[in-house]
């Protein structure tokens, strides 16, 4: 890929940007519901719960009153938020320092599927570590709950096209989702597929 050709470069954030391990949610849900890491799964890739609320049609109590319901037992919301924050690991200290010199080059962006309990999590990560607000490494943050929309669908890219007046051709998108980077490639964006955390820094150091 010829970055020569690139003004724009989009990163998604869990498992572009930051370590991501569902199965690490998926195990907490597992404790809180008393059953099977598998019946869990199952809930997590079947009720439209989830969805609704990466677009910002559940408020934070809904949603944690929707995980009680789960639950046989009574759960409190930290407990909720501890299993569903689970997921969220670290930033590689290299990733802050990637974004920081690309910025001086690129319009770097940044485009997620997320919700407001998960972004705080990874607010309090970034205090925790002294590295300030996600804002200071992005030139526009675009994320689903806000938009109420999510990836991969296709609106989800025109509105970000558009709001940063990008050209799809000359905009780079990073995914570690197949499904998402489709989405962004029927539009005319270019596209990375990030298998593992460590091809975020690897693509653009050989480069």
């Amino acid at each position: 890929m010829d970055l020569r050709k690139i003004q724009d470069i989009i990163f998604d954030l869990g498992g572009v940007i930051i370590g991501l391990d569902v199965r690490r949610t998926v195990s907490k849900m597992a404790e809180l519901m008393h059953t099977t890491e598998l019946e869990a799964q199952s809930v997590f890739e079947s009720k439209a719960q989830f969805k609704a609320y990466e677009m910002g049609r559940m408020t934070d109590r809904k949603f944690r009153d929707f995980i009680r319901s789960l639950a046989p037992r009574p759960v409190s919301d930290s407990a909720i938020d501890t299993a569903w924050n689970a997921m969220i690991l670290d930033i590689p200290d290299n990733h802050f320092e990637l974004l920081s010199r690309l910025s001086k080059k690129y319009r770097v962006h940044l485009l997620s599927n997320t919700n407001n309990i998960h972004l705080q999590c990874v607010k309090q990560k970034l205090e925790l570590a002294g590295r300030g607000q996600l804002a200071h490494y992005f030139h526009r943050e675009f994320y689903s709950h806000k938009m109420g929309m999510r990836k991969p669908n296709r609106n989800i890219y025109e509105q970000v096209l558009k709001a940063g007046e990008m050209e799809a051709e000359a905009t780079l998108f990073l995914d570690d989702n197949l499904d998402n980077l489709a989405g962004a490639k029927s539009l005319g964006i270019q596209v990375k597929h990030v298998r593992k955390l460590t091809d975020t820094a690897n693509f653009f150091n050989e480069r």
